[in-house]
């Protein structure tokens, strides 16, 4: 079964997409042996106000080994690495299966040269605009990864606007 392959990966241009649904979607597309692609990861949304992620994000900031933080939890900055880091929290990530569906996985900030000439999809039952009430509030992931300590949004925008 392993061996057998699946249809061609799947892109998922993230814009626009609240992080959870889109992440547990994901989850249960890497389990069953699809190969999944994210781009734009900068661009996800997640429910609630600004402010109200940013602490909590802060607060999952102090939580680290006392005696020697190098053992972890290692705190991802990166808009695809905290992507990652959900879809893998949706796994039992410790069995090889989902060790395995992990490594189908790929995450990108930006579109980058392999994907930008090829279609992407989108995951209708995880847009914002479709799953979140008008007048809610809403956070960019990319402009909290940026107050974090994320360096490379500036960059990450040049670079989107050229291509």
């Amino acid at each position: 079964q392993e061996s057998k392959m699946l249809s061609a990966p799947v892109i998922v241009d993230c814009r626009g997409h609240l992080l959870g649904r889109l992440a547990s979607i994901v989850a249960k597309e890497l389990l069953s042996g699809q190969y999944v692609i994210l781009v734009r990861c900068e661009e996800i949304n997640i429910s609630g106000s600004f402010i109200r992620n940013k602490l909590l994000f802060m607060s999952y900031l102090r939580k680290k080994m006392n005696t020697n933080p190098s053992k972890g939890p290692y705190h991802f900055r990166s808009p695809a690495r905290m992507v990652w880091r959900t879809i893998r929290a949706m796994m039992q990530h410790k069995i090889a299966r989902c060790q395995a569906a992990l490594e189908r996985l790929k995450v990108f900030e930006g579109i980058p040269p392999p994907y930008d000439k090829k279609k992407r999809m989108v995951v209708p039952e995880a847009l914002r605009v479709t799953r979140l009430r008008p007048g809610r509030r809403f956070t960019n992931l990319g402009r909290m990864c940026s107050e974090v300590g994320w360096k490379h949004w500036d960059t990450i925008k040049t670079l989107e606007a050229k291509r």
